[in-house]
């Protein structure tokens, strides 16, 4: 994972059908994820939606790896 993309922990998840999910869009902070998910759910009313902080796995095998 790129530094750009480590910028932008909050995630907005569409859900599927059969635990399936889309991400939608990718936020520095909470709230503009916050806003960006009201108007969502105006546009898209039936839509089932999540925010998330993704916190990605490659930092933390990163972090591993740097200690032995």
């Amino acid at each position: 994972m790129t530094y750009a993309e480590r910028l932008y922990p909050w995630a907005i998840i569409r859900l599927l059908p059969r635990m399936q999910r889309v991400v939608v869009g990718r936020y520095r902070n909470r709230s503009d994820a916050e806003g960006h998910l009201r108007v969502l759910k105006r546009l898209m009313p039936d839509g089932e939606f999540l925010i998330i902080f993704d916190l990605p796995e490659l930092m933390d095998q990163e972090t591993e790896g740097s200690e032995e």
